[in-house]
Formats: C-alpha cells, structure tokens, sequence
C-alpha cells in the first residue's frame, strides 16, 4: 500500500446519530470529567464497542462460534437493537456454517426470551433439565456450553430469579 492510499484509508469521517437529551448530557459530563472532548469520548465508546464485538468481524466466526458474544451481550442486544430470532438466524448460520456449528433456531430464541420465560423453556427441554442451575444465566450458559462444545467464560448477568 503507498503511502498516499494509506493517507486515505485512515481518513476521518463525520457521521450523525440521534441522542436523547439525556445520554447526552451523560457524555458530555462524562467527558468534562474526565477531560477530553466529546468527541474523542464517542471515539473512545464506538472503538471499545467494536473491540467487543470482534467475532463479528471475523468471516470464520459462525454459527455456534457467535454463542459466547450473544450471551454476553444478550440484553443490550435485545434491548437498544431490537434483533428478531430471524435476523439471529441469519447472522449465526447465513454464511456457510459447518453442521457442527449449526444453532438451532430454538436455542436462538432463548437469547430473545425474558429470564423467566428462559427458564420455563430450560425447564422443558431434556437436554437442559440435568444440567440445572439457580440462576437462569448460568443455567442457560451451562445448557449452551454442554451442547455445542464451547468454552464459556461469559458473564452472562441478571440472574435475577
């Protein structure tokens, strides 16, 4: 790459976004605290957000490979981008999964479902009712780990019950 098509690639964009008035009375105190521009808070919070959400960058993460970033961000997920259990669908197994990797469309409703309601299907599945636990996070996380083989060290949160 030359020089001049690196100058461009790392070229800034201004881009818009709507706030309510107050996250952005909480971005700008945060940022008068700690003191840097607002600015350089939005970067800092949409770098640290992508950093997170690494997996989905990686063309080779699919299908039950996603699970771990899924519960870890189950409510906010839910909560601020509104996913439907078809766009999951999509986005674990759309690109070419392998069949070991594949989420059945009845384990991506549980990230969709309230607590209870997770509970009361973890209930009723066999698979999930040896493995039972206390809390509805972790029994859902121990439930995951168990049949697609995955090495969970999530905080799966809100194991309120």
């Amino acid at each position: 790459m030359s020089e001049n098509e690196h100058f461009l690639n790392d070229k800034k964009h201004i881009v818009s976004m709507r706030l309510n008035n107050a996250d952005r009375i909480a971005v700008r105190s945060t940022a008068a605290r700690l003191f840097v521009r607002e600015s350089e808070l939005y970067r800092f919070a949409v770098y640290h957000l992508l950093n997170r959400l690494h997996k989905l960058h990686d063309e080779s993460c699919t299908g039950s490979d996603l699970l771990p970033l899924f519960l870890e961000f189950k409510e906010e997920l839910n909560i601020h981008l509104g996913l439907k259990k078809h766009q999951l669908f999509k986005i674990f197994n759309g690109k070419n999964t392998a069949p070991d990797k594949f989420v059945a469309m009845s384990d991506i409703e549980l990230l969709l479902l309230p607590h209870h309601a997770v509970r009361q299907r973890l209930q009723q599945t066999s698979d999930a009712a040896g493995q039972r636990q206390s809390g509805t996070g972790a029994w859902l996380k121990c439930y995951l780990q168990e049949k697609y083989h995955l090495n969970l060290d999530v905080d799966v949160g809100g194991d309120e019950d």
